[in-house]
């Protein structure tokens, strides 16, 4: 373990607490404000939601845990399906993330009393890697409209341009860049790609994409109006079953954290404490029209280069959020940003979403030797990406609807259940065995 430059519970000198918490946002900032771009949500709002939601979960983790919380990638498909529902709207799309923070408060409790043995016979890393990679593979479509069409539909070659330099920009920063901006290329691509989009307007005006007029319009001051949850069983049991995989998530992101800072915040102040203030977090953001919030793995970064792991920095990088949220024209600028940027961005963010799942089933040992496994794989990438849905009405002009990341989760959860085990089938690691050993090869 190197050196602590802060611990946890020090108060950093104000010369140092505010840079040092403005680093977080800008880790925070790009894929927190992405989600609600996708999505049709608010981005002040996610900014809000944001803030609270964090300052919220270092108060039940009674100030012991320094994690950030922001938008939650799993439930995009699951927001955008029920969103655009003829039989629902975005409305539902909340009623179900409100459902799926109580549902982690259950989960928490469970754990409180029987511990998270259970979750690994559940959830193991073939089931896990497989839904993770089915997340990043179905939103690729989303991707590549936005980078080839803007989001109209129709291919025009400036968009792809602005899309590829954007994609260029945050692909190189990725790689050639060396500490704190090592983790932020998202957020460097968008920048990159929004002043290319300037210049190219510039010298085209038939391309020029940004339109300031809605900035000037904005009031300097308030907040957006937030759009009130509605509730149904479709939507909140299509939520649910997302919410099995970000869990399993949560447990990951809680162990490698635990690692970085030199505690074990499975102990203390306990699993069953985080994963509850992750769920009133994302309960909290869904009652103001915010996307599901999640521990964000950009800020452990952060503190993983800079040695930094002081609770009051993280919150004061959610306090600095709330403040951003507050100021109405710049999330009007925030609204200016093209489509083909954030189909450039996409097209990474996207692609390391499904590698993570391959690295999940890679590092853990899953052996595809083994017909089990190579069948469990197989049924969950094929439903997820091929659009597997299952339909029929129950009132009139209502159906359930059951697809994508929601159905191949709960098919690979029943195989992996009902499916016999060979008797030369090596058990898979525990999630936390896989975490361990990949952090000890560091």
């Amino acid at each position: 373990m190197s050196e602590v430059q802060i611990d946890v519970h020090v108060k950093p000198e104000l010369k140092l607490w505010i840079p040092l918490s403005i680093q977080h946002v800008f880790a925070m900032f790009g894929a927190t404000i992405l989600v609600p771009i996708l999505t049709g949500l608010s981005p002040s709002t996610a900014l809000f939601t944001s803030g609270v939601g964090t300052l919220l979960y270092i108060l039940i983790t009674k100030g012991k845990v320094p994690a950030y919380l922001g938008s939650s990638f799993a439930f995009i498909a699951p927001i955008i399906a029920i969103s655009s529902s003829a039989d629902f709207g975005v409305a539902y799309a909340l009623g179900g993330a409100f459902c799926v923070g109580l549902f982690y408060c259950m989960i928490s409790f469970i754990i409180s009393r029987f511990g998270i043995v259970w979750m690994d016979r559940l959830l193991p890393p073939v089931v896990i890697g497989s839904i993770i990679m089915v997340i990043g593979l179905k939103l690729a479509p989303v991707a590549m409209d936005m980078a080839m069409t803007g989001g109209t539909g129709t291919y025009h070659l400036a968009f792809f341009s602005i899309a590829a330099v954007t994609l260029g920009i945050a692909v190189v920063s990725s790689i050639v860049l060396k500490g704190f901006f090592n983790v932020i290329p998202i957020l460097i691509g968008i920048i990159g790609g929004y002043f290319f989009t300037l210049i190219m307007g510039a010298f085209f005006p038939a391309y020029n994409l940004i339109d300031f007029s809605g900035v000037k319009e904005a009031v300097w001051f308030g907040l957006t109006k937030p759009v009130i949850p509605k509730f149904h069983w479709i939507p909140i049991l299509t939520f649910l079953i997302v919410s099995l995989a970000t869990i399993a998530e949560h447990l990951g992101d809680t162990l490698v954290l635990s690692k970085v800072v030199g505690r074990d915040f499975y102990k203390d102040p306990g699993l069953h404490r985080t994963l509850a203030g992750d769920g009133i977090a994302t309960s909290f953001a869904a009652l103001f029209g915010g996307p599901p919030n999640t521990t964000y793995g950009e800020n452990i970064g952060v503190m993983a280069i800079t040695r930094v792991y002081s609770i009051w920095v993280i919150g004061g990088a959610a306090v600095l959020a709330l403040v951003l949220s507050f100021i109405t024209k710049f999330g009007a600028l925030i609204q200016t940003i093209p489509i083909p940027v954030m189909g450039g961005v996409s097209m990474m963010l996207f692609g390391i979403i499904a590698s993570a799942g391959i690295r999940t089933v890679v590092e853990s040992g899953v052996n595809y030797g083994e017909k089990r496994h190579l069948t469990i794989s197989s049924v969950i990438l094929v439903l997820g990406i091929g659009g597997g849905i299952i339909r029929f009405p129950i009132a009139d002009g209502l159906n359930f609807e059951l697809g994508g990341v929601a159905l191949a989760a709960l098919v690979g959860i029943i195989l992996n259940l009902v499916l016999p085990r060979s008797l030369d089938d090596t058990p898979e690691e525990s999630a936390e065995e896989m975490i361990q050993d990949g952090l000890s090869k560091l």
